[in-house]
């Protein structure tokens, strides 16, 4: 998708904090933090919405987790705790239409979210 912001971050035509870049996905910073550690997971590939994956996509979005971890191993959080948030439409709070996954940590979470 040529004008999405997530799509323009991965071919690095917007700047970001990236903390992470592999083939598959990129990892950055989220420039409106909620939390003291505000990372976003992203495919390279365009996926608008959760509900758009299918079996094939399996693989990616477990290598998404793994680098959701391996990110928060890096800034520390994996002994306090983090938390992993991926929210599907505009009911859910997603505002950009390229799946993501936010690291949250840093600071102590409530439950239930939301």
């Amino acid at each position: 998708m040529a004008d999405c912001i997530f799509c323009k971050v991965a071919r690095k035509e917007i700047p970001a904090r990236i903390v992470h870049e592999d083939t598959q996905v990129v990892a950055f910073e989220d420039i409106t933090p909620q939390a003291p550690t505000h990372t976003l997971v992203i495919p390279k590939v365009h996926i608008a919405t959760l509900n758009d994956i299918g079996p094939a996509d399996e693989p990616l979005l477990g290598h998404m987790m793994a680098v959701a971890a391996k990110v928060a191993k890096d800034k520390g959080l994996d002994a306090a705790g983090y938390r992993l948030v991926a929210n599907c439409l505009e009911g859910a709070g997603q505002s950009v239409f390229h799946i993501h996954v936010h690291l949250l940590g840093g600071r102590r979470f409530a439950w239930p979210p939301g």
